[in-house]
């Protein structure tokens, strides 16, 4: 029975081309679930399976640990106005996305192939047809970017440095990482994993070693010429000023959350990858209940780090900066200014690589489905066998991103309109399991989400999605407005809806034609659905 059930759980649900594939215990036939699951390409990539259980845990918790951990606490901070309601949200931010998780490991489970939500939705939403694809498409390249940690490396490399240069500088070092782990990617497939996994290592150690140092300032109370002694945010002589200065709002609470969110991000991450993962539903299983605990604990801890060692007001200045301002106290103007700031950097740099890695596959999956320009070109993993294509998708948007907006705006206006689209996918693909469990009883599920936690991700997303649009407390005048960023995230999707409204039915029925899907061979193996044109039947 045992064996049965481990073959059910590896045993892939999308049907491909062939009635049957194969594994190390042999020949395994295909489940027979109806037509809809021959509608989603073959799970297997022609790079192979190449990531284990280590790199897998590194593109989760490295795509976690990246700027979110060294910056998002301070704008969080700024933005609720007390340690109490930032730890708040920070710890509410964990279980509403342990819910998310939830939905995602069922999914990844059900359906263990590359793509992620792109899987997901046009799985569930086949009608109207064509419309999961193109909105997926559309958020993939408008808001697939990955800048904000490109900006943090550029702060933290130039702050290291003890350099102030122009918007011109800062924007150039960002685009200049970006590249070159872009070519990294691109042309040194396996180098590419292996810096990538050095760089998730380093993160961790960095954080868990900022733990200890706060810990033993806030026992031995050390002291640095030119630098005065660390002062707590807070302590037993203070838990009354905990929630001083506390900013309640709807609004408030709805960007914090958002950056919480962006912060926990990687831990889908790997659902984008799975083709190239070796036993792809134990390791998914293993590695997000993995990566989540890690995260938690790491987070709480780097939050508590900071306030027991940088006063709340500086904490607020220092903005995005506040792991530099963490070490420049503990170590003193030279090591803490200029070799841990570096250490950060790199960090980020490590963020850049998970992300564009994971990123560039969606992209590459999307493009295999036909619904991106020059589709056989983006599909192809020549010449380098790497996604250079998908890499190159995901560039273009990333280096604009980093390019177009004002410095001192550019990275919480990043994490905002990064969120709200993602909160209409994430309760579309509630909702979707919601309907499955009960339409779709006959499925293959390896990991079953606890129901309730599913509907309360679906009601929590609705009521951030509200939330913008309720002013904050003290709003800044001389800011973006505040509800820019939920206004643009409406509007990508909007576009979405009208280009697929354009592209689908009305230049089709102009045009005397439909379009259908056929399936084509590259010259690499990589398998592609070409969208062709076909006369409509009389």
């Amino acid at each position: 029975m045992a064996a049965n059930t481990s073959l059910d759980e590896e045993r892939p649900l999308l049907a491909g081309a062939s009635p049957e594939t194969s594994d190390e215990n042999g020949p395994t036939p295909q489940p027979d679930h109806g037509r809809l699951e021959d509608d989603v390409l073959p799970e297997e990539s022609i790079l192979g399976r190449n990531i284990g259980w280590k790199s897998a845990y590194i593109i989760a918790i490295s795509r976690v640990i990246g700027s979110g951990i060294f910056a998002v606490p301070g704008v969080i901070l700024k933005s609720a106005g007390s340690v109490g309601l930032s730890l708040t949200l920070w710890i509410g931010g964990a279980v509403v996305v342990a819910a998310g998780l939830a939905v995602s490991l069922e999914y990844g489970c059900m359906l263990p192939r590359s793509g992620g939500d792109k899987v997901y939705l046009e799985f569930t939403y086949t009608r109207p047809r064509f419309l999961a694809s193109t909105l997926v498409a559309v958020q993939a390249v408008l808001l697939g970017f990955t800048a904000s940690n490109c900006v943090i490396f550029s702060q933290y490399t130039f702050f290291a440095f003890d350099a102030e240069p122009g918007d011109a500088w800062r924007k150039g070092l960002a685009v200049i990482l970006l590249t070159v782990i872009t070519v990294i990617h691109g042309v040194w497939y396996r180098a590419g994993i292996q810096i990538q996994n050095v760089l998730g290592w380093l993160k961790v150690g960095l954080v868990v070693f900022m733990v200890l140092s706060a810990l033993y300032v806030v026992i031995f109370r050390p002291s640095h010429d030119g630098v005065e002694q660390p002062t707590a945010s807070f302590g037993y002589d203070s838990w009354d000023s905990l929630w001083e200065g506390s900013d309640w709002s709807f609004g408030t609470i709805a960007t914090s959350l958002f950056k919480v969110f962006y912060s926990y991000a990687g831990l889908t991450n790997l659902n984008n990858v799975l083709n190239e993962v070796k036993n792809p539903v134990r390791t998914l299983k293993s590695v997000s209940v993995a990566a989540l605990v890690t995260a938690c604990f790491l987070y709480l801890l780097a939050n508590l780090a900071y306030f027991a060692v940088v006063p709340v007001e500086e904490i607020k200045q220092s903005g995005q900066l506040i792991a530099a301002l963490f070490f420049e106290r503990v170590f003193g103007p030279s090591v803490g200014r200029r070799i841990l700031p570096l250490a950060v950097a790199l960090s980020a740099a490590g963020n850049v690589m998970v992300v564009t890695f994971a990123l560039a596959r969606l992209n590459q999956e999307i493009a295999r489905a036909g619904f991106l320009p020059f589709s056989r070109y983006l599909s192809s993993s020549k010449p380098f066998n790497a996604p250079l294509g998908g890499l190159l998708v995901h560039w273009l948007p990333s280096v604009l991103v980093i390019v177009i907006p004002p410095t001192n705006e550019v990275y919480s206006f990043i994490l905002e309109v990064e969120g709200y689209p993602g909160q209409i996918y994430a309760f579309a693909i509630a909702v979707g399991l919601i309907w499955l469990r009960y339409k779709r009883p006959d499925l293959k599920r390896p990991f079953k989400a606890w129901m309730p936690a599913v509907f309360f991700r679906a009601f929590l997303c609705l009521a951030l999605l509200a939330a913008p649009f309720f002013p904050p407390s003290d709003p800044n005048p001389d800011g973006l407005w505040y509800a820019t960023y939920a206004v643009v995230g409406v509007g990508v999707i909007a576009f979405g809806v009208l280009y697929w409204l354009v592209w689908t039915v009305i230049l089709p029925r102009l045009g005397g034609y439909r379009l259908e899907e056929r399936q084509d061979v590259l010259d690499d193996g990589t398998t592609i659905t070409v969208l062709a044109r076909a006369p409509k039947a009389e």
